[in-house]
Formats: C-alpha cells, sequence, structure tokens
C-alpha cells in the first residue's frame, strides 16, 4: 500500500517511519492514504443532490420554508457523516445562505463512509479576524478567552454575550466512540 500511494502522488510524497507502530495500524493507515488519494473529488452540495435533496436558491424560500429546507440539509449532512459546529451567532437564512453560497460549495473528497470518521464544517474556521472575535465573543469559555489575552495582548478580547441563537445544542453529533459507562461500585 505504502508504494501505490507514493505512484498516486507521483512521487512527491515524503516518507517517514512508523518506528513504534503495529504493522496491522501501519497498513491501516496506507489504506486510509490510498483511498484519499483514489477518491474522485466532489462537494457536499452535489452529495446532498444525488441524494435527492433540492437545494433552492436562499432568497427563494420565505422564512418558514427555509427553516425547513436548513434542517433538512442538516439532517441529510448527517447521515453522509457531516456535521455542522459553531452555529448560534447565524439566523436560519445568514446559515443557510452561507452554506448554500460556500461551504457545501468546497472541494472534497468522496470517501468511503465509516462509523468511526466524518467530516465537520464549522462555522468559524478561525481564519479571520472576524471569526477569531466571534468566537472569543459567543463561544470561548474563561480559560480560552484568558489564553487568547496573554498570547494576544495587543488584541482586544469582546465581553462574553450569549449567542443570539440557540441551535448548536440540537444539532447533530457524530457518534466515534460508545457511551461510556461506569461500573457500579
Amino acid at each position: 500500500m505504502k508504494r501505490r500511494a507514493e505512484q498516486l502522488c507521483d512521487g512527491k510524497m515524503e516518507l517517514g517511519r512508523l518506528d513504534d507502530c503495529p504493522a496491522e495500524m501501519e497498513e491501516s493507515f496506507w489504506n486510509h492514504v490510498v483511498d484519499y488519494e483514489e477518491a474522485p473529488w466532489t462537494t457536499h452540495f452535489h452529495q446532498l443532490e444525488m441524494a435527492g435533496v433540492s437545494l433552492p436558491l436562499p432568497d427563494s424560500l420565505n422564512d418558514q420554508e427555509l427553516t425547513a429546507k436548513l434542517w433538512e440539509v442538516i439532517h441529510k449532512l448527517a447521515l453522509l457523516r457531516v456535521f455542522i459546529e459553531q452555529t448560534d451567532h447565524l439566523s436560519d437564512r445568514d446559515l443557510y445562505r452561507h452554506l448554500w453560497t460556500d461551504s457545501l460549495r468546497e472541494e472534497t473528497k468522496l470517501l468511503p463512509s465509516a462509523a468511526n470518521s466524518a467530516w465537520h464544517i464549522q462555522m468559524l474556521g478561525g481564519c479571520s479576524e472576524e471569526d477569531n472575535y466571534l468566537y472569543l465573543k459567543y463561544y470561548a469559555d474563561d480559560a480560552s478567552r484568558q489564553h487568547w489575552h496573554e498570547d494576544f495582548s495587543n488584541d482586544s478580547v469582546p465581553a462574553h454575550e450569549d449567542p443570539p441563537y440557540d441551535r448548536d445544542r440540537l444539532l447533530p453529533k457524530p457518534d466515534y466512540f460508545p457511551p461510556f459507562t461506569r461500573e457500579p461500585n
């Protein structure tokens, strides 16, 4: 598999050693690399359409229709192992518009679905000052806000506010591991 991965990357892959890794784990790793390299490109938008979900223009829907469509998209994405996070600062219309125009149109690999894997779409990617501001204002806990202040003392940390919407707690979440159960004493 390692040789196949190297061929798929046209020799542009840097190989490291996995000294302490069991052979079966290393083989599994290289299988994933080959699966990724051989997978075709797609978008989540296209995957939703192929799954029978219509994706009308955001402005073509009234508020009630848009909210229903947003939740249809959210639940169908979860079935495709795609999970949305950090949405409570966006209205339903703003979230659907962002998904429709940006996030769902980003190219991604069409990988086989697996119970222990998932794609995550974070509305705050941390790639802009605005994302950082919104994260600090609505999502960061006290410890994260303090660390930010220490690491970026020239940045002002906005006062915490509760987000204007309450959606994240209702969003589907990946179930990577079985729930933890405690043995009785």
